[in-house]
């Protein structure tokens, strides 16, 4: 009975939400982990005769489990979407998760680069090499762009507006947006293109993508991390950094300098203005920090 259910929301997931594959093994993973627990405490409830008790009842069984507020929240995202799906397929009269409020998560504040922390993984790069080439030019893409990792490994040529200063991002939910591209990242991004890219034997299904691996295919997301890894060990950074904590100081770097909170909500991309305002966190913990070193009552 579940499964059955179960199978149909992962066809909906594919063939109309077009969703990747991991997106779609999460939203399953999700749904059986509810199955499982019907199944443990009332073996013949099907999926159309859960009510709102049963979601709490689960909730709470998460908690037992010593599942963290992160992990609940996830789990309930994707069981809300399964439950949204019956609606829409009229196959329930009600959603059950309506009513149900997600645990309420800690903010944690992301790690950021300062400006010379960056200057100094830059400075690390072998420019000597074909691979040093080409990493700066990513390293200079994600800092100017605030740019998430498939989002560069997905970015296209035919998408880089260069002589105008932009690139066109297709973000998440495929919604479409102009990033401005800084004059240093269009030259470095430029040598690549110029040099090393044009000697690399392109895969016929990478011709339109901008950074490649030696054997002319796109970089994977785990590529990008290993390298980003590779230049903060070179460069003595201590802090914990990835492809996305450049899109943090990206962030933050444009606050602290005044620009406006929507105006960096449209160049990440964020759906929604409150996923935004994180950084003016950020922005004010360097505040009390200014203060605190230079006031002479701070």
């Amino acid at each position: 009975m579940w499964q059955s259910y179960i199978k149909h929301f992962k066809d909906y997931l594919r063939l109309e939400r077009s969703l990747s594959a991991n997106s779609i093994e999460a939203y399953i993973h999700d749904a059986e982990k509810l199955r499982e627990y019907v199944e443990l405490t009332a073996p013949n409830l099907s999926p159309a005769q859960v009510i709102e008790e049963h979601l709490t009842g689960f909730l709470k069984y998460l908690t037992e489990l010593g599942l963290s507020a992160h992990t609940q929240a996830r789990l309930l995202s994707g069981i809300k979407a399964f439950f949204k799906y019956l609606l829409l397929e009229n196959l329930i009269e009600k959603d059950p998760s309506e009513l149900i409020e997600s645990p309420r998560l800690p903010r944690k504040l992301p790690d950021v680069l300062s400006y010379l922390e960056i200057v100094r993984m830059l400075d690390s790069i072998d420019h000597s090499t074909p691979e040093g080439t080409r990493n700066r030019a990513i390293v200079e893409i994600l800092y100017s762009c605030g740019l998430r990792v498939s989002e560069l490994t997905s970015l296209q040529l035919t998408n880089c507006y260069f002589d105008i200063g932009f690139i066109r991002i297709i973000g998440k939910g495929d919604k479409v947006r102009l990033v401005p591209v800084g004059k240093d990242a269009i030259k470095y991004t430029q040598i690549y293109l110029d040099t090393i890219r044009n000697q690399v034997a392109i895969k016929p299904e990478s011709e339109d993508i901008v950074f490649l691996n030696k054997r002319g295919g796109g970089l994977s997301r785990v590529m990008i991390f290993l390298i980003i890894k590779d230049i903060a060990d070179r460069a003595s950074i201590t802090k914990k950094v990835s492809p996305h904590t450049f899109r943090h100081s990206f962030a933050t770097h444009l606050i602290e300098g005044g620009a406006s909170l929507r105006a960096v909500q449209e160049m990440l991309g964020h759906e929604s203005i409150i996923t935004t305002e994180i950084y003016t966190h950020l922005d004010r913990d360097y505040l009390r920090q200014v203060i605190t070193e230079f006031h002479p009552r701070g």
